[in-house]
């Protein structure tokens, strides 16, 4: 047993797991495994990288980190899309004459189109990679956010006779903003998992999952005064804008990321013994029918990289990456909802972000009302909390995701267990369900506690919905690379969906419950989400070793 992780008697080598030893620096002059690959300061590289100039991996980590900025950035204004209409509640129900339902059902048929695009989407990716698929949604979110503008008639009111059809208008353009932000919500992930090694993957994978919820949390605050100042359909025109600059940035600087690289080389989610884990240098390269040459003296970033603008980098397509079927890769997500790990990542990630959708549906009804009476304007800024959350959020998970695992491998004797990202649940058992007991309770009673206390509670829910975000993506990757695609597609369909469901039933759930028994009993049930990572900490070694000899996909002739 390694710092509670239970040892499996089945396999020698159980994927996922990785010896890692060298992250400690005073054993960075100690005798090595061979002639496996390192980094500079002597970490063994995990996977291990080929020979190949065209492998990710052997791309410069200045051009790694660009091509991870600029997906970021783009996830920066793919988020916003959720949240856009949040501080418009009012504007909108009495612009289109519709109630706070349908309003609320603008962002939950944009959840909805996130979540049906996501299966398609994903399966594209397997067969022909990723890069086809930032393009595409990029050009979607211009065309849709343009669409979206162009709903609204311009005046403080839709003409009566034309209320109706704008509404759907604008409904259908806010699904099609979902597929858009598609590809961003699913494949951004698994592009860091290509990117990069598992000892550089918790800092960018924070800043992934910050780049989604801080642009979410921090459109609110600027979208109210927008709309006072230009009217609610700049917020769309400028997406479409901001959009169609960063689409030369896409075509010009991000390069196809999906590698298929020996099987031998990918380390960390092999079923070898230890033995066949650490072949030498040599053997590794004859395997994979590469030339010989001792790695250990040169480390990866000394390799010269892929022609930057090549004619195979500019082109959205560069071969297919797999033979199976597009039919088959499309139904390969559903059974992964019964593989432990993958639906424990959706319980931590998805619910607290549908608790964190219900929060946006009650922010404005409480803040415009008695004894308030916030405009849009004010009530935009209560989104300030949120954001300074998932900042705070971000902070920790950078600074802890890496910094952690490496303590934790050096206590396990050098060998590292997917399982210590889970650590990351601890802070957000605190933070999130203190946030959401807290804004259960001071909402509930804004005569008594102001727009303070809940605004702050508020931040510490997005807080730990964050870490939470960080934790689950992280295990997904170094847990279960070789099914990661599809992982994060669970990921992207479950919270989607669950939303979507808390959009046509959250608001009237609050009203005839009451704010405060509604979230005295979501909080109480994340509590026991965040409880249930005990289990699958201790019995997560063993869960991978079964389903790497029962491979469920297999067993349904999905892979």
């Amino acid at each position: 047993m390694g710092l509670g992780v239970l040892d499996d008697k089945k396999l020698q080598h159980v994927p996922g797991t990785a010896t890692l030893e060298d992250l400690d620096e005073l054993n960075a002059g100690a005798p090595r495994h061979g002639n496996v690959k390192h980094s500079k300061d002597g970490t063994i590289l995990v996977p291990q990288p080929s020979d190949d100039p065209r492998d990710p991996l052997n791309w410069p980590l200045w051009r790694r980190d660009l091509i991870t900025c600029i997906l970021c950035l783009l996830s920066v204004i793919a988020s916003t899309l959720s949240p856009l209409l949040a501080a418009n509640t009012l504007t909108l129900t009495l612009y289109f004459q519709v109630s706070f339902t349908d309003i609320a059902l603008l962002t939950g048929y944009h959840l909805l189109g996130v979540g049906l695009a996501g299966f398609i989407f994903v399966a594209s990716a397997r067969v022909w990679g990723k890069r086809h698929l930032y393009i595409l949604g990029t050009v979607i979110i211009i065309i849709s956010s343009a669409w979206g503008g162009a709903s609204g008639k311009g005046g403080q009111f839709a003409p009566p006779s034309q209320s109706h059809g704008l509404y759907r208008s604008l409904l259908a353009a806010r699904f099609f903003q979902g597929v858009g932000l598609a590809p961003f919500e699913a494949l951004v992930n698994a592009s860091v998992g290509d990117l990069y090694f598992v000892h550089e993957r918790g800092k960018r994978m924070a800043l992934s999952n910050l780049s989604l919820f801080g642009g979410a949390f921090f459109t609110p605050v600027i979208v109210g005064k927008l709309t006072h100042t230009l009217g609610w359909q700049w917020s769309f025109y400028l997406l479409a804008i901001f959009s169609a600059a960063m689409l030369p940035l896409v075509i010009l600087f991000v390069p196809e990321t999906t590698y298929v690289r020996d099987d031998r080389l990918n380390t960390d989610i092999v079923t070898t013994s230890n033995a066949e884990h650490f072949k030498t240098g040599h053997e590794l390269q004859a395997s994979s029918g590469t030339s010989s040459r001792d790695d250990t003296v040169h480390p990866v970033e000394a390799r010269g990289p892929a022609k930057l603008f090549s004619k195979e980098n500019m082109m959205p397509f560069n071969g297919r990456h797999t033979n199976e079927s597009f039919f088959k890769l499309l139904l390969r997500p559903f059974p992964l909802f019964f593989h432990p790990g993958i639906l424990w990542a959706c319980l931590i990630q998805g619910t607290l972000i549908g608790w964190t959708v219900l929060i946006g549906i009650v922010l404005a009804a409480i803040m415009l009302g008695p004894p308030l009476f916030f405009n849009e304007v004010e009530t935009g800024y209560m989104y300030t909390g949120a954001f300074i959350g998932a900042l705070l959020g971000f902070a920790i998970a950078g600074l802890t995701s890496d910094s952690s695992v490496k303590w934790m491998t050096r206590r396990n004797g050098g060998v590292y267990e997917p399982e210590f990202r889970m650590l990351l649940v601890i802070p957000q058992l605190v933070f999130g369900c203190a946030g959401l007991y807290g804004f259960g309770i001071t909402a509930n009673n804004t005569w008594r506690y102001g727009w303070f206390w809940p605004d702050f509670f508020f931040a510490l829910e997005v807080m730990g919905m964050v870490l939470g975000a960080v934790a689950s993506a992280l295990y997904i990757v170094d847990a279960h690379r070789d099914i990661a695609v599809e992982g994060f597609t669970c990921l992207l369909v479950f919270k989607n969906i669950f939303s979507f469901g808390l959009t046509f039933s959250g608001y009237g759930w609050l009203v005839n419950a009451g704010i405060r028994p509604v979230f005295m009993a979501i909080s109480s049930v994340q509590v026991v989400i965040c409880c249930l990572t005990v289990l699958m900490y201790v019995f997560g070694k063993r869960n991978r070793s079964f389903f790497a000899r029962h491979d469920i996909l297999r067993m349904l002739n999905l892979r």
